[in-house]
């Protein structure tokens, strides 16, 4: 099996992600499965055309992609992705979309293949908090995930894919009193967790 894992860089002013940070952490393998790792652009639109090159080049069975949610406490795996992008902030290349459908011939929703109760089982077993989410957001998150699960229903029937949300770094929040926080290597952990029962459930 291999697995194609996503990180998004920095953005919103902040000079670290720790999406792709921990991304570029995790080991070459997983519960026997190859790791891919790859940076995307927090760029509406070109986040996608990066993903679908890699899901030509690299024949993924698996898309996980990691995005940053600050705020939240816990890693969120996502269920679902809806067709619709609205930009509390620009994107690294100015972007703002207000109330936007992501593709005009799209579902209004796509659910994950991946299995995230499972996944959440698994990063609790490592220690850590997780919870399903049930909203992934309107931002560049949200759009690469439900862009992936368009690109799944368009052209690539065979792959799985999802999206997952951690915390800040603990770096993050020194000016952010009451925000909660991760560190890199528990983000690694968790994902390495949510990794390997992705592996498992396929077995």
């Amino acid at each position: 099996m291999k697995i194609l894992v996503t990180g998004f860089d920095p953005f919103g002013g902040e000079t670290t992600n720790p999406a792709i940070e921990a991304v570029n952490q995790l080991p070459a393998t997983i519960a026997g499965a190859g790791i891919v790792k790859l940076e995307i652009p927090t760029v509406f639109d070109r986040c996608a055309a990066v993903v679908r090159a890699a899901i030509v080049r690299e024949q993924p069975d698996v898309v996980l992609s990691i995005g940053q949610a600050g705020g939240r406490a816990a890693l969120t795996p996502e269920l679902v992705a809806i067709n619709l992008s609205d930009g509390r902030i620009p994107d690294n290349a100015g972007q703002q979309p207000v109330d936007q459908p992501i593709q005009a011939d799209g579902e209004t929703a796509y659910f994950t293949q991946l299995p995230v109760k499972a996944m959440v089982a698994a990063i609790r077993a490592a220690g850590l908090p997780s919870t399903v989410s049930t909203t992934a957001g309107t931002y560049v998150c949200n759009h690469i995930m439900y862009q992936v699960q368009y690109l799944r229903a368009t052209e690539f029937s065979e792959l799985r894919a999802g999206f997952m949300h951690i915390p800040f770094l603990p770096s993050q929040v020194t000016k952010r009193p009451n925000t909660p926080s991760l560190s890199l290597a528990d983000d690694v952990r968790g994902i390495t967790a949510a990794i390997t029962a992705i592996v498992q459930q396929a077995e």
